[in-house]
């Protein structure tokens, strides 16, 4: 009997002690599946470990997690709430309610729960500091706060045993949304020291060095690769490429779409990538038609970025009505902050094209270049909406949006300013013109264009002649142009300061002689014109020395 007892008493001991071995397991499988980002199979698996156990506070910490991932934050606002109305003192959930709070916007609410979950664990807990950084780190939550980031996350890092490589990346992630891109990489690299197969931090690296531009391929690429090479599971990085050859090489985002839906779960966002892609190899009616059934597929909510797809579609398909009615739709389901600037932007174009809506525009483009981070995203919706605007021929306001272009770009070209300053001189706004061409004239000094341009404003502006307001200008015209007559344009531009010169020295200084040197000089370039050759005529009969004016004196 005493056997069966001990026996009994093993058995029930060794169940308990299994099952909770199970339970951790469970937790820490779904944690594993929200760092591939696999969220339908993280909650799928958090639900049944807090379902063994509803007092386990990490289950539900998680599964919470899993929840915003899935997009889903009032269920995991009302999971957090019934949590802590049972347990009020439980501190990874209330930093997981804080999360909540800085994405609906409230920050001074996420701050004092963030502190009293700190508190709560006597700021000994990695797991609580941890789940404290994050969203402050993370670009999509605007309201969060990196230098708090970098602060929580630094003292999990203090403390005794440490080693947990996710606290490094979120780290990593606090230290490049605040610009720094040197730490952020050190980040990164410290927790690839304690885990050489974490992918997600050679990923990270790869991110950094991508927002850097172009210049930097061959890096980010390579630590891509290398995040591949650690983990093929690792869903993210696919993502990542199909994006960035989505634009540039079709047939290679396709693959990387396949790969990332391979490594992730079928979720309603799986079906508008494959619209997505539709719309990158310029079938627009195909997108339309996927996502139309993308939509009316949808068990739940249809996912919200199908609504743009079609918008976008629409748009390339000049269905203005139907483009303008999807983006409505869109804007009107889309959670604000998931707005980009480029859907601003595409939609300020199209709106343009209905007449009243020249303020709103103006609102959008605005509002898209204040979203987004990338000089060259900014300077792209500045320069569309300049470029719809001149094609309407509106020339004053294609300036007014290409002069934002200047003070958007950290070094403006040429171009820039180019194409700020024709806009403002075709729309005869030249003392605009040359505010622009005169930057022209200071950062390209040996370039004939500029002084040409602020000569050709100001001789409008002084149609006279009478303040030679021209004159310095025209004459840095000639000394730039007779230098070397094969530069492109340089003929045309001589012959106008020629012309010029001819008229200066003729009707302001009296001086015909000096007029008939500059129309010889413009006839050795262009011996056919007509208005030099008629210049010619009119200066010989009205030069006293000439035989033609004696005659005309005798004739009298």
């Amino acid at each position: 009997m005493r056997r069966q007892i001990e026996t009994g008493i093993f058995l029930m001991v060794f169940m308990l002690f299994t099952g909770s071995v199970l339970k951790a397991q469970s937790v820490e499988d779904g944690k594993a599946f929200i760092y591939y980002e696999r969220y339908k199979s993280a909650k799928d698996i958090l639900q049944k470990a807090l379902a063994a156990n509803p007092a386990n506070e990490e289950a539900t910490y998680w599964l919470g997690q899993a929840e915003i991932g899935l997009e889903e934050v009032k269920a995991a606002k009302t999971l957090y709430l019934a949590k802590l109305a049972a347990a009020p003192n439980s501190p990874l959930v209330l930093a997981g309610l804080g999360h909540i709070d800085l994405i609906e916007g409230r920050k001074q609410d996420a701050r004092n729960r963030f502190e009293t979950a700190i508190s709560l664990s006597q700021g000994k807990s990695i797991a609580v500091l941890n789940a404290v950084g994050m969203p402050n780190a993370s670009l999509d939550i605007k309201a969060g706060d990196p230098v708090y980031a970098v602060e929580k996350l630094k003292q999990a890092t203090q403390i005794k045993k440490f080693r947990d490589p996710d606290v490094w990346v979120n780290l990593g992630d606090a230290y490049r949304r605040l610009g720094d891109g040197g730490n952020a990489v050190l980040s990164y690299q410290a927790a690839l020291a304690i885990d050489p197969k974490y992918a997600r931090a050679a990923y990270r690296i790869g991110r950094v060095y991508q927002t850097q531009g172009v210049s930097q391929e061959p890096i980010y690429m390579n630590y891509y690769n290398e995040a591949i090479a650690k983990d093929p599971k690792y869903a993210p990085v696919y993502g990542t490429l199909f994006q960035y050859y989505y634009t540039t090489d079709v047939p290679r985002s396709a693959e990387y779409l396949d790969k990332w839906l391979n490594n992730s779960d079928d979720d309603p966002k799986a079906c508008s990538y494959r619209a997505s892609l539709k719309y990158a190899q310029g079938l627009f009616a195909e997108a339309i038609n996927k996502a139309e059934q993308c939509i009316a597929s949808a068990t739940e909510e249809p996912y919200i970025n199908l609504y743009k797809i079609k918008a976008f579609a629409y748009n390339r398909l000049n269905d203005t009505a139907n483009a303008k009615t999807s983006f409505e739709e869109y804007f009107k389901r889309q959670n604000p902050d998931k707005i980009e600037g480029g859907d601003y932007s595409a939609y300020a174009a199209l709106l343009l094209k209905f007449p009243g809506n020249e303020q709103r525009v103006g609102q959008l483009v605005e509002k898209a270049v204040e979203l987004d981070s990338v000089e060259s995203n900014k300077v792209s919706y500045l320069k569309s909406l300049a470029a719809a605007y001149e094609g309407q021929k509106k020339y004053k306001e294609s300036g007014d949006w290409y002069s934002k272009v200047l003070s958007v770009k950290s070094n403006p070209t040429n171009i820039d300013l180019y194409n700020a300053g024709y806009a403002y001189y075709r729309s005869s706004q030249y003392d605009s013109a040359n505010k622009i061409f005169m930057q022209y004239i200071d950062k390209y000094p040996n370039d004939i264009f500029g002084y040409y341009m602020v000569a050709n404003s100001s001789s409008v502006i002084d149609s006279t002649g009478e303040l030679g307001l021209a004159v310095p200008y025209y004459q840095k015209v000639i000394e730039i142009g007779e230098a070397d007559t094969t530069k492109p344009a340089a003929i045309t531009r001589l012959v106008t300061a020629y012309k010029y010169f001819v008229g200066y020295e003729y009707n302001v200084k009296k001086d015909q002689a000096a007029a008939l040197v500059y129309v010889n000089k413009g006839l050795a370039l262009q011996p056919d014109d007509a208005q030099l050759l008629s210049f010619k005529e009119i200066i010989s009969k009205n030069d006293p020395k000439s035989s033609a004016s004696a005659q005309k004196k005798g004739a009298k």
